[in-house]
């Protein structure tokens, strides 16, 4: 898969045509494997070039066409409804389907790309032209009436970046009209308020969004029924292109919507305003006329009240400047405003608008193979607010909304906001679970978006000096071995260290931050002359650092003593004296978290010490406070060794 241009496509191009060969992925191999991963078919997939199935395949057809494509017996009807949309689009759909390429001439190397919007970024995706067959038919998506192979090679495509063709059996309308489009989907139920229905479809119909009904069953209700009585097939997205209001003979004002089967097929409804109904007859002609006129092939008027009563949701893909530039159908529309932002789940983002807007949130997450169960919050943010956001916060201010929380890879919610700013977190249900995620929201209205995060400070020492009048008793038997192991100075090195913390420390749980690295650290942390060597002094103050580090861990270590989940690191280190930024914090999770997602009281030990060293080199580095030192190469290299 290459990220940007066609370098890599090309390459490929060029090499198969020197060699006279003909291109076979690596990276999806025309195997079992690749159809179904988890269940087993009771037949043998045989793998085909366009060329072996037909005399003169097509890729693409220039110019209108009729679309034509079928699932095949085991393609999917979701992904057929999303290509008859994005086939209406033609400026989307060559973005998705470059039509410079052919099965004929120098052109041919059995190599097609095809561009994705995948993970918060376009993706340009190659896979050769093998394709799945059973008795000598393709087996999944094809053309019905013509021998072009574009639909069966993008399916093919997406079934890449998905790992099998069986992946996409749990696929949706919804993430495949925004993997092919680029922009962020949302489901609305039509039937809850017609009247919202109305002007929420009007204000669709005039912003740069492609908008889509259907008829969904309950989810409880497997229908086998395709067809409703007025002809509205069950589970396809028609396309909504406008709303017009005409008058009958009586005065009587109607609104009429017109759709369109993206499938292709001659207007199959035959409810009232269809397109020989009677209905007609009690207008004026030259009204009948103008509007009859506007129809194409595949579109019909429906009213307003039929509209509501047949079809369950309305299905929008809202698309940016950039992502509806490509569609001609779309210039004339008002753009949404869209900011964007990709991260991982610790952080939360400031949305700032300065009206009263309604907004559409949008999250996608970036697992795709192991999807986990995601969704986000958003808090109204005081006039007043500091960049921190504390516990506190949460404490005292409820949310002002919640959105669902699925599996699906992207969510969305739509809410009416005042002027001002807001706090909005991503999150997985399952806490401390880590993934990548986009995060986009759309207005109509100029808005800002920005990453709320802590500042790095030290708050207060980590290390805790010992107290003059210390009692004695247990500090007496330390020094004892402390003098056993000690040079002629009376201090011990790293080595010398790590043997006396064996023998003082109580047990197993407390002597994991006694290995030889720890030690090297404590020294380079304690002492400041040079040495590397340790007084009784500097031990002291280590023993009192640990008692206190150990009350801070056990403070955080709720279900199992000794073990630190990594998602409470920050609170942990927080109680110490560090407040931390979410990539600081990022850095010291990849660092010490173990294979189980947690951390040890040495993991801990050793993030404390090189904290205090890092800070401690900056202070001694800026001591105007500005914020900011200068390092050349060599005071570079000490500080990011001694750290």
């Amino acid at each position: 898969m290459q990220r940007e241009g066609m370098s890599e496509y090309e390459r490929i191009r060029r090499a198969c045509l020197k060699r006279g060969e003909l291109w076979e992925d690596p990276d999806f191999p025309a195997t079992q494997a690749s159809v179904f991963y988890h269940q087993t078919p009771p037949f043998q997939f045989t793998w085909k070039r366009p060329k072996d199935l037909c005399a003169r395949p097509g890729f693409v057809q220039d110019g209108p066409a009729q679309f034509d494509i079928t699932p095949g017996k085991m393609g999917d009807r979701w992904l057929v409804s999303c290509l008859g949309v994005l086939y209406l689009n033609k400026g989307l759909f060559y973005r998705v389907v470059p039509a410079d390429q052919s099965f004929n001439g120098e052109q041919y190397s059995g190599v097609f790309r095809f561009r994705l919007w995948w993970c918060g970024e376009w993706t340009e995706v190659l896979v050769d032209d093998r394709l799945p067959t059973v008795h000598g038919r393709l087996a999944f998506l094809q053309s019905q009436h013509s021998d072009h192979f574009w639909p069966g090679l993008l399916e093919k495509a997406y079934a890449k970046l998905h790992g099998s063709y069986e992946a996409l059996k749990y696929g949706s309308m919804l993430d495949g009209l925004s993997d092919l489009t680029g922009g962020i989907t949302e489901s609305i139920p039509i039937r809850q308020d017609a009247t919202s229905c109305a002007r929420l479809l009007h204000k669709l119909l005039d912003m740069t969004s492609i908008v889509t009904c259907s008829v969904q069953p309950p989810n409880q209700v497997r229908s086998h029924t395709e067809k409703l009585a007025n002809g509205i097939q069950i589970g396809i997205n028609y396309r909504i292109y406008s709303v017009e209001r005409t008058e009958t003979f009586n005065g009587e004002a109607v609104q009429l919507i017109k759709i369109r089967n993206p499938l292709g097929q001659s207007s199959e409804y035959t409810g009232s305003w269809s397109v020989d109904s009677q209905e007609w007859s009690d207008t004026q002609p030259q009204e009948m006329e103008r509007i009859q006129s506007k129809l194409v092939e595949g579109e019909f008027w429906m009213p307003f009240s039929d509209f509501v009563q047949t079809f369950t949701h309305l299905e929008v893909v809202h698309l940016d400047n950039d992502t509806s530039r490509d569609e001609p159908s779309l210039h004339h529309k008002n753009t949404w405003q869209m900011r964007l932002y990709q991260g991982n789940w610790q952080k939360g983002l400031h949305l700032l608008l300065s009206e009263m807007e309604e907004v559409v949130v949008s999250l996608n997450q970036h697992s795709i193979m192991e999807p986990k169960v995601i969704g986000f919050t958003s808090y109204s943010l005081p006039k007043s607010n500091t960049e921190t956001i504390s516990k506190a916060f949460f404490k005292k201010n409820k949310s002002l909304f919640n959105s669902q929380y699925t599996n699906s890879r992207q969510v969305s919610h739509r809410c009416q906001l005042e002027q001002g700013g807001y706090l909005i977190i991503p999150t997985t249900f399952e806490p401390g679970q880590e993934s990548g995620f986009t995060l986009r929201v759309y207005s109509s209205k100029p808005l800002k978006l920005k990453l709320l995060d802590t500042v790095p400070v030290l708050l207060k020492s980590a290390i805790v000096k010992a107290p003059p009048l210390l009692d004695g008793k247990s500090f007496t038997q330390y020094e004892a071995v402390f003098l056993q192991l000690a040079d002629e100075h009376r201090t011990v090195n790293a080595f010398e260290l790590q043997e006396l913390l064996d023998a003082c420390l109580p047990n197993d749980y407390i002597k994991s931050c006694a290995s030889i690295e720890v030690c090297r650290q404590i020294v380079l942390t304690f002492e400041n002359s040079g040495t590397g060597r340790l007084k009784f002094s500097d031990f002291k103050d280590l023993m009192c650092s640990l008692k206190f580090w150990q009350t801070a861990f056990k403070n955080h270590t709720k279900e199992k003593t000794g073990i630190l989940k990594a998602e409470r690191l920050r609170d942990a280190l927080l109680e110490v004296g560090f407040q931390l930024s979410s990539d600081v914090l990022a850095t010291l999770i990849l660092r010490y978290m173990r294979k189980d997602g947690t951390l040890r009281f040495g993991d801990f030990v050793s993030a404390i010490l090189h904290l205090t060293v890092s800070f401690n080199l900056f202070e001694a580095k800026d001591p105007l406070q500005n914020g900011s030192i200068k390092l050349n190469l060599a005071e570079w290299l000490k500080s990011s060794l001694t750290c």
